[in-house]
């Protein structure tokens, strides 16, 4: 349980930081706490689809993975964010990216945060 709590938060920093540097990746609320709330319901969501659908779509670009030498993660992590953003949008939680290079942009700090948080709050499990 504690796990899952720090990865959701971790998440939700990640995509913090992404909707902070990246002007197209955006979250809007009436208010601080609605952002949060949003924010916290979009790094569920986003942990969501990567548990359940960036399993599939990574077995079945295997050969692709093998010959891009993985670079082809770059291209999945962008569909996992649109894919995030098109299930926010749905679910109203005002969570918009904007196009397919600013998932790319976007995927990549949110890996690169995650990883370096990873890295800071070891896996105690």
């Amino acid at each position: 349980m504690m796990n899952f709590l720090v990865k959701t938060i971790a998440n939700a920093v990640a995509l913090g930081v992404a909707i902070w540097l990246v002007g197209d990746i955006t979250l809007t609320g009436e208010n601080t706490g609605k952002k949060t709330l949003s924010l916290i319901l979009v790094a569920l969501l986003f942990g969501l689809v990567n548990f359940v659908v960036k399993p599939i779509v990574k077995l079945l670009t295997l050969p692709l993975f093998i010959l891009t030498l993985g670079l082809i993660t770059l291209v999945v992590n962008a569909l996992m964010l649109l894919l995030t953003s098109w299930l926010a949008t749905e679910l109203e939680l005002n969570f918009h990216v904007e196009g397919f290079w600013t998932a790319v942009i976007g995927g990549l700090i949110i890996s690169v945060v995650s990883w370096a948080l990873n890295v800071a709050l070891p896996d105690k499990d």
